[in-house]
């Protein structure tokens, strides 16, 4: 491999609305030569033509689109960690090798959903691929909006009690209990949601799918609003062949009318 060193911008771009870009992302993709998407084939159709939507309006030089294979992963797997790091090498070895592409001068883009540093496996990626050594690699991050802001937002909800703590978990560990000293908790990676066991007077602001035009709502009573949301994501999931969604639990409404805009 050339020993020239190959940059990159890891870019997030919100959750879907092509509008969630900020004015620091919009530079950051202006001069690219190359965009580097991780492709799940028919599974991810959806979120590539997104993501193509937001090169073609924020790219005006030529560029090029690398699809890249994403690896498998096993969604249920006994050793989650070892099956996470499985899988991340595996990424590792397919961008590294899609990054050797890049020529001397050229500058590569990764558009991440959300908000980089929040639940997304990019980073930790090229630091393994860097940690290497193999492909000298050099990258910055430009913040993105995360669905975290986005369900608040479209709820018109704070995110915290007044003085409150907040939590922000996966629905694996949420399955073990409420976290302490938690007043707020966002839960997001809930592969297959259950409320069993959680207290039916906490308060649920749910939304999947968020900053699409396939955005879906509920909010109210846990006890009240459960199945209703579970219906609405099974619904959602069949139809699309994926579903991206997140929720934010709470002791008490702080002032939310559980309506939907």
């Amino acid at each position: 491999m050339s020993e020239h060193v190959r940059t990159l911008r890891v870019v997030g771009i919100g959750t879907g609305d092509p509008e969630h870009l900020t004015l620091q992302a919009v530079r950051a993709l202006s001069d690219v030569a190359a965009v580097f998407v991780l492709d799940k084939r028919a599974e991810t159709a959806d979120l590539v033509a997104i993501r193509k939507r937001i090169c073609a309006a924020h790219i005006a030089r030529p560029y090029r689109l690398v699809s890249v294979d994403d690896p498998p992963r096993e969604r249920n797997p006994t050793d989650y960690g070892a099956t996470v790091e499985a899988w991340h090498a595996a990424r590792a070895e397919r961008l590294e090798a899609a990054f050797a592409e890049l020529g001397e001068g050229e500058i590569g883009a990764l558009l991440v959903w959300g908000d980089p540093a929040l639940y997304d496996s990019t980073l930790r990626i090229l630091e393994r691929i860097a940690a290497r050594g193999r492909l000298p690699l050099a990258y910055e991050v430009i913040p993105g909006i995360s669905s975290v802001q986005v369900l608040c937002a479209r709820h018109a909800v704070p995110l915290n009690a007044i003085g409150g703590a907040i939590c922000i978990t996966t629905g694996r560990r949420l399955a073990s209990g409420w976290p302490e000293g938690a007043e707020s908790v966002v839960v997001m990676l809930d592969g297959d949601p259950s409320f069993a066991g959680l207290d039916p007077d906490l308060t649920i602001h749910w939304g999947a799918y968020l900053g699409s035009t396939d955005e879906i709502l509920v909010a109210g009573r846990l006890g009240s609003v459960a199945e209703e949301i579970l219906r609405l994501r099974a619904e959602a999931r069949a139809r699309h062949g994926w579903i991206m969604d997140i929720y934010l639990l709470s002791r008490a409404s702080q002032g939310s009318s559980f309506g939907s805009p």
